[in-house]
Formats: C-alpha cells, structure tokens, sequence
C-alpha cells in the first residue's frame, strides 16, 4: 500500500463515518482497484470500533493511550495550535497533532473549515484527553455516625412558687364608733399598706397559699390634749394554708391565721393603754374544707374555708387589758375551741374598679366573734387610686356599748399612691 492511498483511507476513516462531507465521498469514488476499497473498509471498519468503544467506555479502551481523538471525527479544520506547537523548540507535538500535520502538508484541499472562522462565531472547545480508565466505580462513603461529644445537660427545675402584693400610701378621712375595740376617733389622717403573697402549687393536689398583711395609719388629733400624733389604722396579720385536693375545686385544709398589731393605742386626753404589740394576739388554727372560687370568667376570685374545727388562742401582755379581751381578770391567756369560716373574695367590675372583701367568723357556741372587711377601690391609672374601707366588727366576748351593743364600726375614704403586683 502506497503513501498516497494510506492517507486517502485515513481520510475516509475520518469523515464517512461521522460528517458525511461530500469532498471525501468524491474522492473515494476515484479508487477503481477493489483491492484497495476492501483495505479501505476493513480500516475504516476497524476504527469504528474504536471509535464505539470509546463512547461506550468499554473494557478494551483501557489498553489504549489516551491521545485527542475528537478532530478524527469532525470536520476536518486547521486549527493553529498545531502548526505553533510544530515550530516551538520547547514544545513536542502529541500523536494527533502529528497525524493533522502530516494531512495539512499532503492534502491542504481536504481543509474545510479554520479555527480563526469559527472563533467568530463563538469560543472552540478543546477537546479533552480520553481517561486512561474510563470505567470508574465510585464508592460513595456512607455518612458516619457522630462522634459522642459531651453535652452539658441542664435541667430546669419546675417553679411551683408565684408571687404577688399590693401596696399603697392613703390620705383619707376615717370614721370610729366610740367603743371601737383599739380606740380612736373620727379625723383626717394618712395611711399606708403592704400585702405580699407566696403561693406554692405543685398541680399535683398539694397547695399551700401564705399572705402577709401589714397596715399602719397616723392621725393628728386636735381633742386629745396629751397625744398630738396616734395612731389609727394599726394591723399585722398572717394567713396561711396548706391544702390537700379532694376534688376538683375543694381542698382538705389546714388554715393558720395569727393577728396582731404594731404600736401603743391610748384612749383620748388619757394615758390609759387600750392596746399594744401583742396585747391583743389572736391565733386561729383551724381543719375543714377549702373552696376555690373561679366565677364570672375569672374576674370573682377567691377561697371560702369552712373548719368544723378550730382552736382559738387569744393572748394580751397587759393583764390590765385581760377584760377588755375577754380574757378572765388575772389571765394572760385564753383558750377555747369551736368552729370557724373564712370567706376572701376579690371582685373586679371593671379594670379600674374592683372590690375586696373578707368576712371571719369563730363561735365556740358560748361567744361569737364576726368581722366584715371591705374596701373598694377605683384606679385612676397604675399609681393613683381612691379607696373606700367599710369595717363592721362583733364581738359579745367584750364589754357591751351602751349604744352599739357588741357591734362596732370603722369607715374611711382615702386617695393617693396605690400600686399592685
């Protein structure tokens, strides 16, 4: 085989097979010799197997170099790396730039297109080398499981407690009967009051309720020529109560109610001592039910505690004022036992207007004490509010009035700072 017809069937390798161009089917027409047309076809047959098994990535590709084979099957073009490949002294020609050479040199007519033309329509793409191993088995690594790293664990303590108060500073005008039982008169004075509350519910049937009341009041007095300042309002009272649930609002409870006050009361124009700081103390301790109230979408709340059994300790420091307590001449002390209810009870109207009202009661079926209190207040905003404090009190254990009887009274109408929680 000559020179001359080896490239003409390299030629026909190249463009029958893929571009179909008509200037290499012209020349392929020109080979009479049927010898050489079946060399042609058997060549061309045998590089079309190469060429599928390039595309198919099959087993036997992997013994052949990896060499540009993309301008065998495309239009046959001049491209200029090349010929600048071909005059460089530092740089060797691969196989295939080679193989071009040799074709631009012999058959420049066969060159249909350059790569300066098609760079004016768009950027050539060079083509890659094949991969030495076309057949890859990519192992995808399964995600590890992570490492045990070391969490700091906080635990949040549920808070079974919340907590609450009231306070407020009065100007206020007051009204006493005569006979009220720790003395004072009707004026114009100043009053000032703290309620803390520390509730403990642990939702789970068990709730103990604590509340500390402490209220103070001086008055100038004009009639009293010995006490130019006394005091009126005077009180120091605790309420507590443990509750076990029995159903859904009714508590088994244990209440506690100790009472007090904080200063020296005088009687008017005399230095006679009608109370002082545990003269009288009142202790309360009582068993029954408790009744939680939750009425009117929650704007009526309460407790209402009925104790078939109550022991009542009453204790003065002043035997002087033993009588007046109902306590026997010579006595510090009294004991008794008997029954007892408490109703407290919080009412709010409307947002500024609520009322607050506690009724006790203790009868030991012999003597009967009973207290009312009530106070209405109206907010103006969150610091400024009016109240109004209705107070009837009986007690047949105490000297009877001549007027009044065992009842007594306390009314005042107050405006100044108030502030709840």
């Amino acid at each position: 085989m000559t020179f001359h017809k080896f490239y003409i069937a390299i030629a026909a390798l190249l463009f029958i097979p893929l571009s179909m161009s008509a200037a290499p089917q012209r020349r392929l027409r020109g080979l009479s010799n049927s010898s050489d047309m079946k060399m042609v076809r058997r060549y061309t047959d045998s590089l079309l197997l190469f060429r599928d098994s390039l595309y198919r990535d099959s087993v036997h590709a992997e013994t052949i170099k990896p060499i540009d084979t993309a301008p065998y099957f495309l239009p046959f073009t001049f491209y200029e790396g090349v010929t600048d490949h071909a005059f460089s002294l530092d740089k060797k020609l691969s196989v295939t730039d080679s193989t071009l050479l040799s074709f631009y040199l012999s058959h420049p007519e066969w060159v249909e297109n350059t790569q300066r033309r098609l760079e004016t329509t768009g950027p050539v793409i060079r083509p890659k080398t094949v991969r030495e191993s076309p057949t890859e088995v990519i192992e995808k690594e399964l995600p590890k499981e992570p490492e045990h790293q070391p969490v700091d664990l906080i635990v949040f303590k549920p808070n079974f407690w919340s907590f609450g108060g009231d306070y407020y500073l009065q100007f206020l005008q007051n009204y006493l009967s005569d006979n009220w039982y720790q003395g004072g008169e009707s004026n114009y004075s100043m009053m000032g009051s703290v309620t803390l509350t520390a509730n403990y519910n642990n939702k789970q049937k068990v709730k103990w309720d604590n509340k500390l009341e402490m209220k103070f009041g001086m008055q100038t007095s004009k009639s009293d020529s010995i006490h130019s300042v006394k005091p009126t309002e005077d009180m120091l009272r605790y309420t507590g109560k443990l509750g076990l649930q029995a159903a859904n609002r009714w508590y088994y409870t244990f209440q506690l109610i100790a009472q007090t006050q904080w200063a020296r009361h005088y009687s008017t124009n005399s230095n006679y001592v009608q109370s002082d700081l545990f003269s009288p103390l009142n202790v309360n301790v009582s068993v029954g039910m408790d009744y939680s109230v939750n009425w009117l979408k929650g704007r009526l709340k309460g407790s209402v505690h009925l104790a078939p059994f109550a022991y009542n300790f009453k204790y003065v420091g002043r035997l002087s004022l033993a009588p007046n307590n109902g306590i026997d001449a010579g006595h510090h002390s009294l004991n008794d036992f008997g029954s007892q209810t408490t109703i407290d009870l919080t009412w709010n109207f409307a947002d500024n207007i609520s009322w607050k009202t506690r009724l006790y009661g203790y009868t030991t079926y012999k003597r009967t004490e009973a207290e009312w209190e009530n106070t209405f207040s109206f907010q103006f905003n969150r610091y400024l509010a009016t109240k109004i404090s209705l107070y009837p009190r009986f007690d047949d254990g105490r000297k009877r009035d001549d007027k009044l009887g065992y009842w007594m009274l306390r009314e005042y109408f107050s405006i100044g700072f108030s502030y709840s929680m």
